[in-house]
């Protein structure tokens, strides 16, 4: 057997020789359990080159893998953030620092959703109104008081919600205060959402006092009582409208204009009302309740608006009759004025002065008949308009017999104005409506410009009626017919093929409590 001799390593200079002998093996102590360690954790591989390379003392390739997999995946997270940068940069729509700060609404969005509120808030009131009507034909004025009370308060801010609006579009505050008009805007939206609020909360209330769910009965007795009598009173109007024509035979614009159609109208409710009463009548019968308080509230709306159309022919008929027995009256007055104005304030009277010697003409050679029941072949609530107007640059006709004529027309204007909104409140804007309660506002400190307004208003409600269009202009069959005139009036909401859900008593968050469950 062949023994090798170590070679002993030198000592250093200054280093004794058993003391690097020493140092020797330990080292080769050490690489040996290196190397034994090696082998337990990776038993396949003996190679004399894995066994050389561990017993030099340098580290195993298996120790490098750990480092790698975590620079690799710095690397990954790198590329991730840097393609996250790039495509946030490339979306951008404003260069720089992200503002903090949510983005501000542009004015005209806000101006939209006043506009929504106070449209909203008019329907819910008109709505609120003619069921209160209901109830207190049934249970008396004291029974509804508390109701009552509540939508006063509503009106009150409505009304104003509606005076802001108007300053808004008159230019107050100024255009360039842009915060100051924004501050305007959420104020009006503020003042709606007070108004449907005092609505919502007296909702409950007043569903406990009808008792529509225990006593159906009773509550159908009425309204089928005031259908009887509205279908009477149509037929009486038809003849009232007849005679108007015969009696202000106009040549140019007739003076039964105001009311044109709403004849029709009235019975096209009717027919509406009657398919709902006795849909209703059926349901108790089953005892379905849910469903026959919604054909009521159907019917009661069709009756209230069948009763406004009449309504507003009756007062025509009135208004032309009085109008007429005033123009003489008027026109000696109004002429008196001028006259005065001449001798005190002489200025340019030429314009008032045609007109009132065209009112004289017309006065003088189109009356036939009795002081007491004459025929004109003018519209007199016309003429005695053009006499007020004719005096506003005097600054006359607030007092006496012009006054009077100031505040005929006006009271008329504003009457026929709102009702064919409410009759028409599915299609009518906010334009029309701030229009008309401005004209309210002004009626008993300045009558002429609140008659200018109620045209006005009027003016606007048709135009909107005439873009709004019927959809449900095809229906026909029993089941729909009425349909269309009662989306139009705001009777059903118009959210479903068949009209949607009758509104109630209340604001926007219960008005729509009496609709159809989900199917």
């Amino acid at each position: 057997m062949t023994i090798k001799a170590e070679v002993p390593v030198a000592a250093g200079r200054d280093e004794p020789v058993g003391t690097a002998s020493a140092r020797d093996t330990a080292r080769h102590a050490t690489a040996q359990e290196t190397a034994r360690r090696s082998t337990a954790q990776d038993p396949e591989d003996h190679s004399p080159y894995h066994s050389r390379y561990l017993s030099d003392g340098s580290t195993s390739p298996a120790d490098l893998v750990l480092p790698l997999v975590a620079v690799g995946g710095v690397v990954v997270l790198a590329g991730y953030g840097y393609l996250r940068r790039t495509r946030r940069a490339r979306t951008r729509t404003t260069p720089g620092v992200v503002s903090p700060q949510p983005p501000v609404t542009p004015l005209p969005v806000l101006e939209r959703q006043a506009g929504t509120a106070l449209v909203q808030a008019d329907d819910c009131l008109r709505t609120s109104r003619e069921e209160l009507a209901f109830a207190e034909d049934r249970f008396g004025v004291d029974a509804v008081g508390p109701f009552a009370g509540a939508l006063r308060e509503a009106e009150r801010e409505l009304s104003a919600a509606f005076a802001i609006r108007v300053r808004y579009e008159h230019g107050v505050p100024a255009p360039e205060e842009e915060a100051v008009r924004r501050q305007a805007l959420a104020g009006i939206v503020g003042r709606c959402a007070e108004a449907g609020r005092r609505l919502d909360a007296e909702a409950p209330g007043f569903d406990q006092l009808r008792a529509l769910e225990r006593d159906m009965a009773d509550a159908l007795g009425v309204a089928e009582g005031r259908f009887r009598e509205l279908a009477a009173r149509t037929g009486a109007v038809e003849a009232t409208l007849a005679g108007l024509d015969a009696r202000h035979p106009a040549s140019g614009v007739p003076a039964t204009a105001p009311v044109t159609g709403y004849v029709e109208q009235a019975k096209d409710r009717l027919v509406f009302a009657t398919t709902h009463l006795n849909q209703a009548r059926q349901a108790t019968d089953l005892r379905d309740t849910g469903r026959a308080i919604r054909d009521l509230r159907a019917a009661e709306g069709a009756i209230s608006q069948a009763d406004t159309f009449v309504t507003c022919v009756d007062r025509l008929a009135d208004s032309l009759a009085t109008a007429a027995q005033s123009v003489p009256a008027a026109l000696t007055g109004a002429e008196a004025e001028l006259a005065r104005a001449r001798v005190t304030a002489p200025s340019d009277l030429a314009s008032a002065h045609t007109t009132l010697a065209a009112v004289r003409e017309e006065l003088t050679s189109g009356t036939s008949g009795t002081p007491d029941d004459p025929y004109t072949a003018y519209d007199p609530l016309d003429a005695l308009r053009r006499i007020v107007r004719a005096l506003l640059p005097l600054g006359a006709g607030q007092d006496g017999v012009l006054g009077f004529a100031a505040r005929l027309v006006a009271r008329t204007g504003i009457g026929a104005a709102d009702g064919f909104v409410a009759t028409h409140r599915g299609a009518v804007g906010v334009d029309a409506r701030a229009r008309l309660a401005e004209a309210r506002r002004l009626f008993d400190t300045d009558p002429a410009t609140a008659d200018v307004l109620a045209l006005e208003a009027r003016e606007l409600a048709e135009q909107d009626v005439r873009t709004h269009g019927n959809p449900y202009a095809g229906a026909a069959d029993e089941h729909t017919s009425g349909i269309g005139g009662a989306v139009l009036g705001g009777i059903l909401l118009g959210e479903d093929p068949d009209g949607g859900p009758p509104l109630s008593f209340g604001g926007p968050g219960t008005r729509k409590r009496r609709g159809l469950p989900p199917a």
